[in-house]
């Protein structure tokens, strides 16, 4: 009979499966000039995105761009004074939410949150066009009023007084879609030489992120 080699009898270590390695969750926090439909919107939002942490800092009476850019700003700036305990807490996003609408210092809002850090999501002429995104294009240059009774048309459930806010749950659904038309947009604006011009809206931006940041923080 063949000697066993003593090669053989040797213990070998085990090979140790490499675990997949996932991301933490990332944190967003959100500064809107609006109380209800923006809120319950991204309230939906953080509901199909579990996996991140998402806080929303309504600024209800402050209609202001320029003033929600502060907020924001401020906020940035205090977060990162505190110092940062993890790594990954370096990534987590501050953004301002606001419209274009008739507002004043509306460019100079943008500029300051460039500067501070704050990342913008922006519509014109507001945010109700980046809720009919997630039904169909909209590219006619109208102002808000009509673009609130557009939506009310396509959500009868939705009051433009502020009673009564979309079913957001439903829209939410349908984001991706609302994102490959809000891009659509901005590409037309580009070209018109008017980034920020009727109708545009950046927040397709913040939801891809919120969405990206999700995946990652998967198990």
């Amino acid at each position: 009979m063949a000697k066993r080699s003593k090669i053989g009898r040797r213990a070998v270590p085990a090979l140790k499966r490499r675990k997949h390695r996932r991301e933490p969750k990332r944190r967003f926090d959100l500064f809107c000039e609006g109380s209800k439909t923006e809120p319950a919107y991204f309230e939906a939002i953080r509901r199909t995105c579990s996996s991140t942490f998402i806080e929303v800092r309504s600024r209800p009476g402050v209609g202001v761009p320029y003033t929600i850019a502060e907020k924001a700003a401020e906020f940035a700036k205090t977060s990162r004074s505190r110092g940062r305990r993890e790594s990954f807490e370096q990534n987590d996003q501050v953004w301002a939410v606001f419209d274009r609408d008739d507002h004043p210092r509306f460019d100079e809002a943008v500029a300051l949150c460039e500067r501070r850090g704050v990342r913008v999501a922006r519509s014109n002429p507001c945010f109700e066009l980046w809720l009919i995104l997630h039904e169909q294009d909209y590219t006619r240059q109208d102002n808000r009023k009509k673009i609130q009774a557009a939506l009310r048309e396509l959500c009868p459930e939705y009051d433009p007084s502020g009673a009564k806010t979309p079913d957001c749950d439903e829209l939410v659904a349908r984001v991706q879609d609302a994102e490959i038309r809000g891009e659509a947009l901005l590409e037309n604006r580009k070209k018109d030489d008017r980034p920020y011009g009727n109708p545009s809206t950046t927040v397709g931006r913040l939801t891809r992120e919120i969405r990206k940041a999700n995946e990652q923080a998967k198990p």
